[in-house]
């Protein structure tokens, strides 16, 4: 693929045109804004762009990516601006894409259990609506009260519940796209089955913004669970946890959620909240959901997690079972990123994925490397779908300390995932930050393949340049 790199500039021309699209309330040229839109939740990872468009309908976005064609400007998607891999950061400047004020929940059909919803929704919204109706949408990122159905479906975001619910490619059944050159595509409906065709909606979840634009999502909902119960389980350390995960799924236990914590994360985010947290002196944690409709059923399931869990070495277990008791434990582990950033305004979060079997390998080599580069790191995550999370902090570190061991950290785990059958990131993608380690993960063939169907896509490289390849 070549990638043009001498877009065209965004003159008062250009910006006339855009104010004619979206009339003058959805345009934005002020520093302010500027600045506002030129990071994600990416640490270190910048770039200013030189117009902010708000469009409020599907017309507008392809009246938008026309002109953006015609003058080969570059065109940055984003919804919630909460991802990690600087995926929604205007790498060549050109315009900011800005998929708020597309925030209605048009549809929750009761009868097809689906949900029609718009890119800039806030997937908490979604969840509480659809448990209105008795219905149920299990993807739930850490971020899910800001986050957005559009940059999920961008990153086809994960979360706790992925163990036993999968992830957000699991439930989208439609989409509405505008492509680069500002044609408009359905693939897709309120339907289950879909054998007609290249499966475009796969190709188009999980593409980074790079391929298209999401203006329109059907997802399919499940049948709410009626009766759920939390149970956090302390261990000695992050070792006999890791192996307590394994031993759980080895049993053929499916819970709705297995998330663990390190003792790193566990003090951080009582810190952060300044609340007395559970076991906080554990050396790491498993928090496990169990839900279903058989209150008896959720029981055995309890007392064999309990039966594995003691018999590696845990000595207690608190269960959870109001609202309230569920929400302390959760608040936790909801807030690590935030408690992070508030000690270490420097980190990288990476978020490596093996299989399951391997979690106990992957933590004990994870640790043996970034303790022998003298880099402060913690540990969380979704341990029942293999995808952990590995904060490592800056802290006192020089910058020149930082910048010459970040890279020997970052490539050595990545390759300690590969040996173990895994990837490079299991849900927040490679944006900008992993674009020289794609390699590590696929192979030329693969790259290959994927930089063709761009190149076939997006000719001109005008949508979310910078991203996925070097």
């Amino acid at each position: 693929m070549t990638l043009i790199m001498s877009y065209g500039k965004v003159d008062k021309k250009i910006i006339g045109a855009l104010i004619e699209i979206v009339g003058p309330g959805g345009v934005f040229t002020d520093t302010d804004n500027l600045e506002k839109y030129s990071v994600d939740e990416t640490t270190g990872v910048s770039g200013l762009p030189d117009v902010v468009v708000k469009p409020k309908m599907e017309g507008e976005v392809s009246s938008i990516m026309k002109l953006a064609h015609d003058c080969r400007v570059p065109v940055t998607p984003r919804s919630g601006g909460t991802g990690v891999t600087g995926g929604a950061v205007p790498a060549f400047g050109g315009i900011i894409l800005s998929m708020e004020r597309m925030n209605r929940i048009i549809e929750i059909d009761t009868e097809n259990l689906m949900a029609v919803v718009e890119p800039g929704v806030i997937t908490g919204d979604l969840g509480r609506r659809a448990e209105e109706e008795g219905l149920f949408y299990p993807p739930d990122p850490a971020s899910l009260d800001s986050c957005c159905i559009g940059g999920n479906v961008a990153e086809s975001a994960g979360g706790p519940r992925a163990v036993k619910y999968g992830t957000t490619k699991d439930y989208v059944c439609g989409l509405r796209v505008v492509f680069p050159d500002g044609s408009v595509a359905k693939m897709g409906g309120k339907v289950v089955k879909n054998a007609t065709g290249y499966d475009l909606i796969g190709l188009m979840v999980g593409s980074e913004g790079t391929l298209g634009i999401v203006t329109e999502i059907t997802l399919r909902l499940l049948p709410l669970p009626r009766s759920s119960v939390d149970v956090l389980v302390p261990f000695a350390d992050l070792e006999t946890a890791s192996r307590a995960v394994s031993e759980i799924i080895r049993a053929k236990i499916v819970p709705a959620t297995i998330e663990f914590l390190d003792r790193g994360a566990i003090r951080m985010a009582e810190e952060f909240l300044n609340k007395k947290m559970p076991f906080v002196d554990a050396g790491a944690q498993l928090l496990i959901e169990i839900d279903g409709g058989d209150r008896l059923e959720i029981e055995r399931s309890m007392e064999r997690i309990w039966e594995v869990c003691s018999s590696v070495g845990a000595g207690d277990m608190v269960v959870a079972e109001s609202t309230a008791q569920r929400d302390r434990l959760w608040e936790g582990r909801r807030c690590i990123r935030e408690a992070v950033t508030s000690i270490s305004k420097v980190k990288e979060g990476e978020d490596v994925v093996v299989p399951r079997s391997e979690i106990p390998r992957l933590v004990e080599g994870a640790k043996r490397l970034l303790d022998g580069l003298g880099l402060t790191s913690i540990f969380f995550g979704h341990a029942g779908d293999g995808n952990v999370h590995v904060e490592i902090l800056k802290g006192d570190l020089t910058d020149e300390e930082w910048e010459e061991r970040l890279p020997k950290a970052r490539e050595g785990l990545y390759r300690l995932a590969d040996g173990l059958g895994g990837l490079l990131t299991g849900e927040h993608g490679i944006g900008m930050i992993r674009r020289e380690y794609l390699s590590i993960s696929l192979g030329d063939a693969e790259i290959e393949i994927m930089k063709k169907i761009k190149d076939a896509v997006d000719p001109l490289g005008i949508l979310n340049p910078g991203k996925i390849f070097e």
